[in-house]
């Protein structure tokens, strides 16, 4: 996998598989941007859960926040990671113990480290990094030109009102 140019087929397919997400970093403070992408995520029909040590058995944007990826009571279909790119190497191994593996790891924006995306991808997990789902979601779907960003997708099709937050989402 070329990580330096992803397409928007594997970003796009990515998007459309997944149902739900564990978002390793997941912060209550409003201000902050893995609060941004949760509430986007969640808004979006994701079943997103927060993982945070410093908040777990408190709530974030409704949704229970747990200490680690060990602690999740259900299977994740992809982990979002908002951590530094040095705290990876340590999360991989935390992925790799998990019983069921997820379909993807994204690292955020920033975030990269290719020893584990290596070890992940002998793994069949697919990864994606520095990129934020956001970003990608928005401007797959055609909602981000919406804000006058150029999105590099050109369409003549209008994109279809879905149920939610401002969705005219890329997901079926």
């Amino acid at each position: 996998m070329d990580h330096d140019a992803y397409t928007d087929a594997y970003i796009g397919g990515i998007l459309n598989s997944v149902r739900t997400i564990a978002i390793v970093g997941a912060s209550a403070n409003q201000v902050r941007p893995s609060f941004f992408v949760t509430r986007y995520l969640i808004d979006k029909g994701y079943t997103v859960h927060p993982i945070n040590p410093g908040q777990a058995g408190r709530q974030i944007l409704g949704r229970e926040v747990y200490a680690s990826l060990a602690d999740l009571p259900e299977a994740v279909d992809m982990i979002d990671i908002f951590r530094a790119s040095s705290a990876v190497p340590a999360i991989t191994d935390e992925i790799l113990a998990m019983p069921v593996l997820p379909k993807v790891v994204w690292m955020q924006l920033t975030v990269r480290d290719d020893a584990s995306a290596a070890r992940l991808e002998e793994r069949g997990v697919s990864v994606v990094m520095n990129r934020c789902p956001k970003i990608e979601y928005g401007r797959l779907s055609g909602e981000i030109r919406w804000n006058g960003v150029n999105s590099a997708v050109i369409s003549a099709r209008r994109p279809q009102l879905r149920s939610g937050y401002q969705s005219f989402g890329i997901r079926r």
